[in-house]
């Protein structure tokens, strides 16, 4: 459907759609508002010439196909090997544009309110979950911070390839989120595959400034 309103270089309508595809006009509509829903068609009244309500008309979006693949993941590889280039800068620089991106990717603490160390772990499993690494936390007594296990890497093909940048990447973005909440928690490592199934980080009680 979407490729007739392409070749007809002119807006249709709907039966004329339908006859131009071979089916009954209500399917027709059907499929035109949920391409008008994905935004690759767009709906508009023609303008009449006559008495009489004015037609409804569709036409293809303007600008570049959205649909088809994607290839963030090559994407990802060519940034990532590029800076891995830059040499052993690559894993701080790193960690800072990750606690960076922790602080932009929690949300604070209200004013005037000091977060607990029970409080911040869970705040911060909930980040993690939220970006799908499955977490799941281990030991703490409220006044001890436990540590947290990752049972999920959503960048796993590109983690085992670059390593040295990726896990950086990762605990600066946790120690950013702790230092945005003003925990009395810190990330001090992050350790790879600590087991075969899970990487670990390990967190530890700081003082509040």
């Amino acid at each position: 459907m979407l490729d007739a309103l392409r070749d007809a270089g002119t807006p249709l309508g709907v039966t004329e759609i339908a006859e131009r595809v071979g089916i009954h006009p209500n399917t027709a509509r059907f499929h035109l508002d949920a391409l008008v829903t994905q935004g690759a068609v767009e709906r508009e009244r023609e303008e009449s010439s006559g008495p009489g309500r004015p037609r409804t008309v569709y036409a293809p979006r303007r600008g570049m196909d959205r649909g088809g693949k994607r290839g963030y993941q090559l994407l990802a590889r060519i940034l990532l090997s590029q800076l891995a280039s830059t040499g052993p800068d690559a894993g701080p620089a790193a960690m800072e544009t990750g606690r960076l991106w922790g602080r932009h990717l929690i949300d604070p603490a209200p004013p005037f309110h000091q977060v607990s160390h029970s409080e911040a772990v869970e705040r911060v499993s909930g980040l993690l979950a939220e970006l799908g690494f499955d977490p799941a936390v281990d030991g703490g007594d409220g006044e001890t911070p436990p540590s947290i296990r990752l049972r999920h890497c959503p960048f796993l093909e590109l983690a085992e390839e670059f390593q040295e940048i990726l896990c950086p990447l990762h605990l600066g973005m946790l120690q950013g989120a702790l230092a945005e909440l003003r925990a009395p928690v810190a990330a001090t490592r992050l350790e790879p595959f600590a087991q075969p199934e899970v990487c670990l980080a390990h967190l530890t009680s700081v003082p509040v400034a």
